[in-house]
């Protein structure tokens, strides 16, 4: 008979010698192929395997080259994480450097981007490769507080010998991901990283409790840039005759008149002033707006060749839909939901009804509400190019899914019967 898998935290915080040691003789044996005396919690077994199959060398410390100084300064002045510092220290990093712990906060590439702590946990942490710049996604460094987040998309605790890399076992971390509050994108990930017997049961909790505090600090940010545009909109539409909205650059409407209210647009990646087609909008002149963009209704579609949608869900954790058609090229990170959805749809050509979907997904016919309110949702940003009853690709609309090298890594996170068959079948088909 198999132990269920112990309860790691709280035997560190005990005796963190014991845990380490026991840690250590789990990832022995299953490494070796063999069955463990304690399993391994099922994070921690499902991470390994996905290092197994995509060759990361456990024992073999591997270290891509950090980025530049500039290329540092550059992703900081671009990334939203900057916004949420403050908040990130005020709820971390006091405690962490007086626990003898580092805070480390990465981009949604795994790029190691602000680290601030304990000097003397800082310089272990060099020793171990994580410095600034460093790229420390799962599939590159293995099991760790920063990739493994990343992909699963929730806080996780790695603690020494639940690191996929022999190297890394005398460290232990705890990382939860920083999301987009308005679309669920991955931004970054903040770590809590320092040596076993530190750690402290409530550390998950703790660093995921900050990391949803800096998600609603981005929203309150974003309802106010929306509420600054919508003050420059309003005289703007009080002029103009017929349907228009105001959206930022991001496509979040701000404003609205003669026509329905619309949450969101998606934009082509490079919108530019003038004659343009857009989904779930259609035919529209475009302005300027300071922050934003005016979309005036214009009459007919301009001509245009096919419509290509690539699904990729190539990586794990992370799934995309791009699009190519008269409207330009414009992409979208889709939620663990949405990636699903259109998954399905791209297998089943000819359509789906709601209940159709509600088994695959739930195995639950009677779970029609939920796929109908997701569809609708998700045709906020592909419009026309899904049809419904049933629910399916437009005809016309050439469809392309990447999917992972290995089938058994295609969306980890999905429960699905669907999507667990595609992962089991022979043939990857």
């Amino acid at each position: 008979m198999v132990n269920p898998p112990t309860n790691v935290a709280r035997l560190a915080a005990v005796n963190a010698a014991q845990a380490a040691r026991m840690l250590n003789e789990v990832r022995e044996a299953t490494l070796a192929g063999h069955r463990a005396r304690v399993p391994p919690r099922p994070v921690i077994e499902q991470s390994w395997s996905r290092m197994l199959r995509s060759g990361v060398d456990p024992d073999h410390d591997f270290r891509s080259r950090p980025l530049s100084r500039d290329e540092v300064r550059r992703r900081r002045e671009e990334s939203p994480l900057r916004h949420v510092l403050p908040v990130l220290r005020e709820g971390l990093l006091s405690v962490a450097d007086a626990a003898q712990h580092i805070m480390v906060v990465a981009d949604a590439d795994g790029r190691v981007l602000w680290r601030e702590g304990s000097p003397q946990v800082l310089r272990k942490a060099d020793g171990l490769g994580f410095e600034l710049g460093a790229d420390w996604r799962e599939d590159v460094v293995g099991t760790n507080g920063v990739g493994t987040p990343a992909v699963v998309r929730r806080p996780v605790q790695v603690f020494a010998g639940e690191h996929f890399v022999r190297s890394h076992t005398s460290w232990t971390c705890t990382g939860a991901p920083i999301t987009d509050p308005r679309d669920g994108r991955l931004i970054g990930v903040v770590d809590v990283s320092g040596p076993l017997e530190t750690m402290h049961p409530a550390t998950l909790s703790w660093v995921g409790s900050v990391a949803k505090l800096a998600e609603a600090h981005l929203r309150e940010r974003h309802l106010a840039s929306l509420e600054r545009l919508r003050t420059v909109a309003a005289p703007v539409l009080a002029r103009l005759d017929g349907s228009a909205l105001v959206v930022d650059r991001d496509g979040w409407a701000a404003a609205v008149t003669g026509m329905p209210y619309v949450r969101r647009l998606t934009l082509p990646e490079s919108l530019a002033p003038g004659r343009r087609w857009l989904p779930a909008f259609g035919a529209c002149a475009v302005e300027p707006l300071a922050g934003g963009w005016l979309l005036r209704a214009a009459g007919d579609p301009p001509a245009g060749g096919a419509v290509r949608v690539t699904l990729d869900l190539s990586r794990p954790g992370r799934g995309v839909v791009a699009v190519s058609g008269a409207a330009g090229p414009w992409s979208r990170e889709l939620s663990p939901r949405h990636a699903e959805l259109l998954f399905l749809l791209a297998e089943h050509p000819s359509g789906c009804g709601a209940a159709a979907l509600a088994e695959d997904l739930f195995g639950d016919r009677s779970r029609t509400v939920t796929v109908r309110a997701e569809m609708s949702r998700i045709r906020r940003y592909l419009g026309d190019l899904l049809g419904h009853r049933p629910y399916r690709f437009r005809e016309g609309v050439e469809v392309e899914v990447l999917l992972p090298g290995d089938p058994r890594d295609l969306l980890p996170r999905s429960t699905a019967a669907a999507v667990a068959r595609r992962r089991t079948a022979p043939d990857g088909g």
